[in-house]
C-alpha cells in the first residue's frame, strides 16, 4: 500500500509559527520569508522530509508578483526573483536529504498556486465571493505571471490548492495548457461534506479534470479531515474520468479572519483517516494548516504498517 501513496507534507506556515515567527495576519503569510529569511524555509522543509514526506510545496501560496510589490516595495525583477528563491529552497532540502538519507526517494517540487482570494488577504479563498464579479480570463490573467515564474523555476509540477469555486479551477484548468510541458494536481477548499467553499457540489466540481489530461490528481485540501470520506465517496459514484485522489486536510479548525483558526470538528487524529481514505482511491495524501511533522510521520508509518 505504501507504494501506491505519495506522501505530501504539512502546515508549512504552522511550522514557521512554531519555531517563533511572526506569521498570522501578515497579507504575504509564509511567503515574506522568502525575502526576510529563506534559510527558515528551508528547515520546514527538511524537517518535513525527515517526517516522510515525498512531495514538498513551494512557500508560494499567498505569494505574488502585485503582492510582493505593494508589501515589500520590490520592483518586477525583484518580486518575480522571490520566485526562484522559492524553488531553491525547496530543491535545495531535497538535494541535501537526498545525499544524507540512506533511504533512497525520488523527491517532488510542487509549484503552490493559492486562490486570487489569498491575495485579497480577507478570509475569501475560503468562500470564493470574489468569482462573482471576476471573468475566467481575468482569473488566467491573474494566475499567469505566477504560473510563469514558477515554471521558469523549474517545478516539478504546480499544485492549484484551496481553490474554492468551480470558476477558478476551470481558468487554472485552461492557463494550464499554456504550460503544455507541466503537469499539475487541483485541490478546493470545502465548506462541508458534500461541497465546495463557493458552494458548489463537489462530485460536479471535480469532473473539471475531464478537462484536462495535465492533471495528475484532484482532491481537496485546508478543511475538516472528517469531510473528506464523505466528498470523496460522493464524486466516486459520478467520477467521468478516473484520477488519483488528493487529499491533505487541515486540522479540522476553521479558519476566521479576525480571530484565526477556531475549534475542531475532527473526531479523530490525521493519520487515523488514512487506510479510509487509500480505500476511496487517494492516492496523494498529506496535511495542511495546523499540521505537523508528526502527523506526516504518523501517516507514513500506517501505509507502511499495512504494506508489511
Amino acid at each position: 500500500m505504501a507504494e501506491q501513496v505519495t506522501i505530501l507534507s504539512g502546515g508549512l506556515s504552522t511550522e514557521l509559527e512554531a519555531a517563533g515567527f511572526l506569521i498570522q495576519g501578515d497579507p504575504l503569510w509564509s511567503a515574506r520569508l522568502l525575502h526576510t529569511n529563506p534559510r527558515a524555509i528551508k528547515t520546514v522543509h527538511t524537517n518535513f522530509l525527515k517526517s516522510g514526506a515525498d512531495v514538498l510545496s513551494t512557500a508560494t501560496y499567498q505569494a505574488s508578483i502585485e503582492g510582493f510589490k505593494q508589501h515589500l516595495g520590490l520592483n518586477f525583477d525583484e518580486a518575480a526573483n522571490l520566485f526562484t528563491v522559492a524553488v531553491s529552497q525547496a530543491k535545495d532540502s531535497a538535494k541535501d536529504f537526498t545525499m544524507q538519507c540512506s533511504e533512497k526517494r525520488k523527491i517532488v517540487i510542487a509549484g503552490s498556486i493559492g486562490p486570487y482570494g489569498a491575495f485579497l488577504h480577507d478570509g475569501s479563498e475560503y468562500t470564493g465571493s470574489y468569482g462573482k464579479n471576476m471573468s475566467i480570463e481575468e482569473l488566467k490573467d491573474w494566475h499567469r505571471i505566477q504560473m510563469q515564474c514558477l515554471a521558469a523555476a523549474g517545478i516539478d509540477l504546480f499544485a492549484f490548492e484551496t481553490i474554492p469555486s468551480q470558476k477558478e479551477a476551470e481558468a487554472l484548468v485552461q492557463l494550464l495548457r499554456e504550460f503544455p510541458n507541466n503537469t499539475a494536481w487541483l485541490s478546493y477548499s470545502c465548506q462541508s461534506m458534500s461541497a465546495t467553499s463557493f458552494g458548489e457540489t463537489f462530485d460536479e466540481a471535480v469532473n473539471i479534470a475531464a478537462r484536462s489530461n495535465q492533471l495528475v490528481a484532484v482532491g481537496v485540501n485546508c478543511c475538516s479531515p472528517a469531510f473528506v470520506g464523505p466528498l470523496l465517496t460522493s464524486a466516486n459514484k459520478k467520477q467521468v474520468r478516473k484520477i488519483d485522489w488528493i487529499v491533505y486536510p487541515n486540522s479540522g479548525e476553521k479558519w476566521n479572519h479576525d480571530l484565526g483558526w477556531q475549534g475542531s470538528n475532527a473526531d479523530k487524529a490525521l493519520s487515523e483517516y488514512t487506510l479510509e481514505w487509500v480505500q476511496l482511491g487517494a492516492r496523494w495524501i498529506g496535511g495542511c494548516c495546523r499540521t505537523t511533522p508528526t502527523d506526516i510521520a504518523s501517516i507514513r508509518d500506517i501505509l507502511r504498517t499495512n504494506n508489511s
